[in-house]
């Protein structure tokens, strides 16, 4: 495995709004050329897969910890999140080629949703509520897909503008879900969708295709944007602040996941055209080791102060 620490780094639109990251680079040990991180706990422990051809999922606990995690008898496995206690939900093809979601709460489970032939499940919280997509008519996943949560066996769908692709990606603990749909093929928007059934889209720096992938229990939401070039960033979403992000040497960026301490979990491509997983860890702001050294500087005159004081 490679694991590249990369120096600390400004991003943003603005220096004292901005948020400093160390990065690491992250890429599996037999497999240096494919690896995709999608979800962080609290714990730091993150869910992802490895392989363009043949995907095998795993979780990770860093500095190295891989645990493969795959799907009994699945062709193919990826593991898309995980939550506070542990639990995973991912992906699975079975051996005739369908795709399904699955929930591991303890054991395996199956996640389709009645009549449907295509499932995936993206997200899960820590009420074992799970996010995904379905589509009832094409087995390739492509058209029909419509977003959805599930608890229980029982699904319920996201009410977005009909006849659209959509696809619920991640929901925290107050049941606020994140995710995408697509007007068109070259246009998607993402949308955060709070209890009570309200929706509303969330289109940073005004880009025409927007994926809303992930939120924590703060709120902060993360995705990704392409830019008026056809560049692919990384963003963070603070309360409508958003902020753009890209590690050092990417080609294009995608933010999948984040937890209650701001570490960001994703993938990028380099410029060699590997596919790497890296994490995001948040050091402090300029602004805030400033006033950490203005504070400490107050206290040494201060006490030099009372020194002289005392002294006279």
């Amino acid at each position: 495995m490679v694991l590249r620490l990369l120096v600390p780094f400004m991003f943003g639109v603005a220096a004292m709004q901005a948020a400093s990251f160390t990065v690491q680079t992250v890429q599996y040990p037999t497999d240096t050329g494919f690896t995709q991180l999608l979800g962080i706990n609290n714990a730091g422990t993150i869910a992802g897969f490895h392989g363009a051809t043949t995907a095998s999922g795993f979780t990770l606990k860093l500095p190295s910890s891989f645990t493969t995690e795959n799907y009994p008898a699945a062709s193919q496995t990826m593991v898309t999140g995980i939550n506070n206690n542990g639990s995973t939900v991912g992906i699975y093809v079975d051996a005739g080629g369908t795709t399904h979601g699955f929930s591991d709460i303890g054991s395996f489970k199956t996640i389709d949703q009645p009549g449907t032939v295509f499932n995936q499940a993206l997200g899960i919280n820590d009420t074992n509520t799970t996010v995904g997509y379905s589509s009832a008519t094409d087995p390739a996943g492509m058209t029909g897909q419509v977003a959805y949560s599930q608890k229980g066996g029982v699904f319920t769908d996201i009410v977005l503008p009909a006849n659209q692709n959509s696809q619920a990606v991640g929901i925290n603990n107050a049941g606020d879900i994140v995710g995408f749909y697509m007007p068109t093929a070259t246009t998607s928007i993402g949308f955060e969708d709070t209890p009570g059934g309200h929706v509303s889209t969330i289109d940073p720096f005004g880009s025409t295709f927007t994926q809303a992938l992930g939120i924590n229990n703060e709120g902060e939401i993360v995705g990704f944007y392409t830019d008026a070039n056809g560049v692919q960033h990384g963003y963070t979403d603070l309360n409508g602040l958003f902020t753009s992000f890209d590690p050092i040497g990417s080609t294009s960026t995608t933010i999948n996941g984040i937890n209650d301490l701001g570490q960001i979990v994703g993938f990028y491509v380099d410029p060699n055209g590997n596919t790497d997983g890296f994490v995001g860890t948040p050091t402090p702001e300029p602004s805030s080791v400033l006033l950490l050294a203005f504070a400490a500087c107050s206290l040494t005159v201060a006490g030099l102060l009372k020194h002289l004081r005392v002294r006279g």
